[in-house]
């Protein structure tokens, strides 16, 4: 059986990788909302899509809670798909870190993960159907140099999404974790002529999202790792 699924929230969408995951999920018929801190990027992306967007820092519980109240009406209903992309970065030297932005970067991406899959998750049990995603990354399972923080947030957010679908799929909701282990082609950054196809394409990595969405429940994936053809394990 595949559930049938009708109104998807991206949160922490901007013009890149949560942006073609929005166009995918339009495609297949779903409505759009996008939440971000910032929501006028999004204008060109809400008209294309004929989306709505909602202000909104993951890190407070205030916030995901007005969020979410804000989609249900904006959107006929609450979200049946969420897709959790926020994450925040701190390098350094591990003895000049400042534990303060330290910190800062663990709560938005491990406990804003955290409160997004909670709110998603009350509301979508009582009708034991729903999918919540959360987008990983290299430092997902592997811990670089000079770069804990990020690992740290990473590590954890693929634990709560572990122990999420391990408690949660048995009573309908698909919970699923995405490494992706490589760097993302934006207009921004693209790969040098001699290196074909050496960075991720966010419209395929979206496809894989969608595929993922579309899956039959009794083979339901909880991880994929997505890299480059060229890209090292």
């Amino acid at each position: 059986m595949v559930p049938t699924y009708e109104r998807a929230l991206i949160v922490g969408a901007g013009s890149g990788l949560s942006a073609a995951v929005a166009r995918a999920f339009k495609g297949a018929g779903l409505a759009i909302g996008l939440a971000a801190r910032d929501i006028a990027k999004l204008g060109p992306l809400v008209a294309e899509l004929n989306a709505v967007a909602h202000p909104c820092n993951v890190a407070e519980r205030d916030q995901v809670d007005a969020l979410f109240s804000a989609m249900e009406k904006a959107l006929g209903g609450s979200p049946d798909v969420v897709v959790f992309n926020p994450s925040a970065r701190v390098r350094g030297p591990l003895t000049d870190l400042d534990p303060a932005a330290v910190a800062e970067a663990l709560t938005v991406t491990a406990f804003g993960g955290f409160l997004v899959g909670q709110a998603a998750a009350r509301r979508m049990l009582p009708h034991q159907r729903g999918a919540i995603f959360f987008t990983g990354a290299s430092a997902s399972v592997k811990g670089y140099a000079q770069s804990a923080p990020f690992a740290m947030g990473k590590f954890a957010l693929r634990g709560l999404a572990q122990s999420m679908a391990r408690e949660l799929q048995p009573q309908g909701l698909h919970i699923a974790h995405f490494v992706i282990d490589g760097a993302i082609r934006n207009p921004g950054r693209t790969e040098p002529p001699d290196a074909p196809d050496s960075m991720l394409d966010p419209d395929a990595i979206a496809r894989s999202y969608l595929h993922v969405l579309q899956q039959d429940r009794s083979a339901w994936s909880w991880e994929i790792e997505l890299r480059p053809w060229v890209e090292r394990f």
